[in-house]
């Protein structure tokens, strides 16, 4: 069996350049899939051109003594979509989805999902993060994620810096030494 290329993970290319202002008056909505058709639904939305995004985040594995990379969605289950009322109905007629959930902070969701893809983008191994877990919230102040808020917290692994998207309650999480970081005042020390 062939081993695909990566697919698109974004429509359109510059979707993460324009930003919440060339979203042209459309939301984002979070498309839970039917199992295991993500990348299926993210085809179909790439050639009807409609925005979306799909992390996803690659995997070696080895079969057979031969090492393989796969593309993984690195929340499954999840498709973001950017669209109108219309659109939103158009995706629905793949017979892919479960149901699509409104988001109701939408620049919160923008910025969270903004993080995820400067953290795939850096090409670091990135470990999905299933359920959110209390950490030290950090700034990262220099190097390739420089302006990424996440959280530190401790494994066995050793620290992970995790982007949280928190509308579904699942982040990414890559190992990072603690030398860039610096500790985010809360709220109230922040305004001093």
């Amino acid at each position: 069996m062939p081993i695909l290329a990566a697919e698109p993970q974004f429509c359109p290319d510059d979707l993460f350049e324009r930003g919440r202002e060339g979203s042209l008056g459309r939301n984002w909505w979070v498309i839970h899939t039917k199992p295991r058709q993500e990348k299926s639904l993210a085809r179909h939305l790439h050639a009807a051109s409609l925005p979306f995004y799909l992390p996803l985040v690659r995997k070696r594995l080895r079969l057979r003594n031969r090492t393989m990379t796969s593309h993984t969605p690195l929340f499954p289950g999840y498709v973001f979509l950017l669209a109108e009322g219309e659109e939103r109905i158009a995706a629905f007629s793949t017979n892919r989805i479960v149901r699509s959930i409104p988001v109701v902070d939408q620049a919160r969701l923008w910025n969270d999902l903004i993080q995820v893809q400067r953290l795939i983008s850096t090409g670091a191994p990135i470990t999905p993060e299933g359920r959110l877990a209390p950490g030290t919230v950090v700034d990262i102040r220099s190097g390739p994620l420089a302006g990424l808020r996440g959280k530190i917290l401790k494994t066995a692994s050793g620290r992970r810096f995790v982007v949280e998207v928190d509308f579904i309650q699942r982040g990414a999480s890559i190992v990072l030494d603690d030398l860039a970081l610096v500790p985010v005042l809360d709220a109230d020390s922040e305004k001093d």
